[in-house]
């Protein structure tokens, strides 16, 4: 199948990918690792106009054959725990996996049906999220619950943002001139939604987010890990619906809740907060703390730090965040960043600095890429570089 497959693809082909985040959509053309065309929308896909968004698109690129299409998956659970080709099959099933990621899978798996629909004629691959974090060791993938819940429910950490944190590592290793084999790195990408990683050779070791994508720091809206005995307790004593609360923690926490909803996004909030609004304050103030607690935890994962990094839209564009949770890492042998933003990856912190700090942009896209291609390719080809 994979030798079929390979004779459509090559290293120069045309590569679309589709990137459905949870309030957001990019599809881009890339060919020899590059981007040719983009479009990107900051706001949720509907799962009911995916098709024409996706035709709009194509539309423009009438001219261009492209050769394969990759698609992020947010959450592949047990059924796509590494790149794999689209196959009726495995899309039923992901279908199941809808209520483990409700933001992000519903309008994913409309861009897949309609893309495939589309380009019928060329392989689709699904890349997951979750894959980078596929082999975590089982002390960090391990839930204390129950062996019976876990066995009959597949409990577990999965882990996310697995394409981000697979390019970051890999351009980090670069920016030093290191290989990623010897580099112990934590990374953080922070954005919509927000996680942090523990990164040894090339592989995670640990990672905030969990069965879900809802686990771990406050998001822009989603509330991030909390107390599971207040949940019980606002169900049981009929304070909330499960609707209502899983609505809440996936909509309306995170930033947005704790700025008493004036804003999910550090721009805006930054902006208020230096105005004298106290709320506005409360918020950058606890997602700091909470960042900067969940890097610590990671870095005891790692035999040493070699670098802390930050991507996403928020660790990229947002310097006042960077040195907010900088400043609660000197323990770590970590600095407040002596830079503010830049227009390339790389370090933040002083020349010599103990820990560098750098920035990453995140370049999904050219992961993507890199996976189909790397997915199409006969066996004998496969390298044993970093993923």
């Amino acid at each position: 199948m994979r030798r079929a497959l390979d004779e459509q693809v090559d290293e120069s082909a045309a590569i679309l990918t589709v990137n459905a985040g949870s309030s957001s959509l990019r599809l881009d053309l890339v060919e020899g690792g590059s981007v040719l065309d983009s479009a990107h929308a900051e706001r949720a896909v509907d799962p009911t106009s995916a098709g024409e968004e996706l035709a709009a698109f194509l539309g423009g690129h009438f001219d261009r054959d492209v050769r394969a299409v990759a698609h992020r998956v947010v959450h592949g659970g047990e059924v796509v725990r590494s790149p794999a080709v689209a196959d009726d099959e495995t899309v039923a099933a992901l279908r199941g996996l809808t209520s483990l990621a409700p933001l992000h899978l519903p309008p994913a798996l409309a861009l897949i049906d309609a893309a495939r629909e589309q380009l019928p004629a060329v392989p689709h691959v699904l890349c997951p999220d979750t894959a980078f974090h596929a082999d975590l060791p089982a002390a960090a993938a391990t839930y204390a619950l129950p062996a019976r819940w876990r066995e009959r429910h597949g409990l577990r950490r999965y882990g996310f943002h697995g394409l981000s944190y697979a390019w970051a590592a890999d351009r980090v290793a670069e920016l030093l001139g290191r290989v990623p084999t010897e580099l112990d790195l934590v990374l953080t990408h922070l954005g919509g939604g927000c996680s942090v990683c523990a990164v040894s050779g090339g592989r995670s070791l640990d990672t905030s987010m969990g069965f879900t994508p809802l686990d771990g720091v406050p998001m822009s809206k989603r509330s991030g890990g909390v107390d599971p005995g207040m949940l019980v307790w606002l169900l049981r004593e009929g304070h909330l619906t499960a609707d209502e609360l899983g609505e809440g923690l996936e909509r309306h926490s995170g930033l947005l809740g704790l700025s008493g909803g004036r804003s999910g996004d550090t721009r805006e909030l930054v902006a208020a907060e230096r105005d004298g609004d106290e709320a506005a304050w409360l918020a950058l103030a606890v997602f700091a703390h909470r960042v900067a607690r969940e890097i610590a935890a990671a870095a005891t994962s790692l035999r040493r730090l070699d670098a802390l990094v930050f991507t996403g839209e928020i660790g990229w564009d947002q310097p006042e965040v960077r040195a907010a949770v900088c400043a609660r890492l000197g323990l770590l042998g970590v600095e407040p960043p002596a830079r503010g933003n830049r227009h390339d990856d790389g370090p933040v912190s002083a020349d010599g600095a103990a820990v560098p700090v750098l920035v990453v942009q995140v370049r999904e896209e050219l992961q993507l890429a890199r996976e189909c291609l790397r997915m199409l390719r006969p066996p004998e080809e496969d390298d044993d570089g970093p993923r």
